[in-house]
């Protein structure tokens, strides 16, 4: 059965949860006849019947506990049902009941839902207004479709190569839809918050250090949408290839210190021109004396997210059939194609090469700027399909820079010759 330290821990735990929940419904009991029946006493005595129902007669017993709390309960309700019609004091009480049986076997977990219970049943005006009057028809319909694209979809897709050359994996392709949808809920939810001008740079830089692409399609849809959004939009466009570079020198010196002390000028000069152009149309936006008004719409783009992902599979298997034809023996190939999909992988895969000693540091550069190439292509596709001709004329130029400046880096790479 229980040791005895186990079994104190758990009733411990009991018992706090029961204090926990039970004084959240003290408060709010009332006063006078129409008060609750429920409050911390009971609450308390009902984590702790839990508990000892566990512990004394396992789940049998403790489902009797569970069974009596729930007729107690309807009880309660059928006599306060014309002055009290909510039901969440009577399923706080059962819920109580289970949590003090689960502190037995599993305190930690017990104690941890007990928590969120306290939380939930104390935020109750909070998460009315919210509920009520911030959250949109739009957002919640939005807020239904990605619970049900990363619960309901993700987990059925098989995680395992298909396709010609076995280049596509619709788990890995369904988690960029996902991902691509999260960064344009993020930009939203930062405008709601701070504003435009403010929310989109900012949510551009953060969702940068997951996926630069998507945060330009993201960003380039919610300009196609709102053009009067134009300047933040691409203020937070550029400002994720920021990110892209800081993550690609911490990912390097993760792998291997001698190619990032011999990659460190491209990707300084990369960076500065990153920063500088970014900054630019970030002082742009905030010094805009337009008046830019934030209306609730759509979260994100389904479609973007949709297209985001057709072309991330044409991409890949373009970047496989590459490979198939030149061999895996030409490593800036290799390199180039797999940087269709991402920077970062094929740069670290050539970090680890020369970590093994199979390549010398100077010899990686150009892979890696192979790769970062084929990736600022994919970005500036995607900043012409979902942002349409105006949002890449913005965008564009700056990933030209970008990528210009990490090149005209090489000449400063010790040991190369160009």
């Amino acid at each position: 059965m229980f040791d005895l330290h186990s079994l104190t821990l758990g009733f411990l735990v009991a018992l706090g949860v029961g204090l926990l929940i039970g004084i959240d419904r003290e408060r709010k009991k009332g006063d006078g006849p129409t008060r609750g029946a429920a409050g911390l006493r009971t609450f308390t005595l009902t984590s702790l019947a839990g508990a000892l129902g566990a512990a004394a007669g396992g789940p049998t017993l403790l489902a009797v506990v569970v069974g009596a709390v729930t007729v107690y309960a309807g009880l309660s309700y059928w006599h306060a049902r014309e002055t009290d019609p909510g039901l969440t004091t009577e399923i706080a009480l059962v819920t109580t009941a289970l949590l003090g049986g689960l502190a037995v076997s599993e305190p930690t977990f017990a104690a941890g839902i007990g928590v969120v219970v306290a939380v939930l049943l104390n935020a109750r005006a909070e998460l009315h207004r919210f509920a009520r009057s911030m959250l949109t028809a739009e957002e919640l319909r939005d807020l239904l479709i990605f619970a049900a694209a990363t619960l309901v979809v993700l987990p059925l897709l098989p995680d395992h190569p298909i396709g010609p050359y076995g280049a596509l994996n619709l788990r890995t392709i369904w988690l960029i839809v996902i991902l691509v949808m999260a960064v344009g809920a993020a930009g939203y939810i930062a405008v709601r918050i701070v504003g435009p001008r403010y929310g989109l740079p900012l949510a551009g830089l953060a969702s940068g250090f997951i996926s630069s692409s998507a945060t330009i399609g993201a960003m380039g849809a919610r300009a196609a949408k709102e053009p009067e959004l134009m300047k933040p939009a691409v203020a937070g466009a550029v400002l994720s290839s920021v990110a892209t570079v800081v993550q690609l020198a911490v990912l390097l010196a993760a792998t291997s210190m001698p190619t990032l002390e011999t990659f460190l000028m491209p990707i300084l000069f990369a960076g500065a021109a990153a920063v500088l152009y970014g900054g630019g149309f970030t002082l742009w936006a905030l010094n805009d004396r337009g008046k830019v008004e934030e209306t609730p719409g759509k979260a994100f783009s389904v479609r973007t997210a949709l297209l985001f992902a057709a072309i991330l599979a044409a991409v890949l298997l373009g970047a496989a059939a590459l490979q198939d034809w030149f061999g895996e023996a030409g490593v800036i190939v290799a390199a180039a194609a797999a940087g269709f999909a991402d920077t970062h992988a094929p740069s670290v895969s050539i970090g680890s090469l020369v970590a093994d000693g199979r390549l010398k540091p100077a010899a990686a550069v150009i892979p890696i700027l192979a790769a970062f190439t084929t990736n600022t292509v994919t970005k500036m596709i995607f900043a012409f399909t979902a942002g349409g001709v105006r949002f890449a004329l913005y965008v564009v130029p700056g990933q030209i820079l970008i990528l210009a400046a990490a090149w005209a880096g090489v000449l400063f790479v010790p040991g190369h010759d160009g």
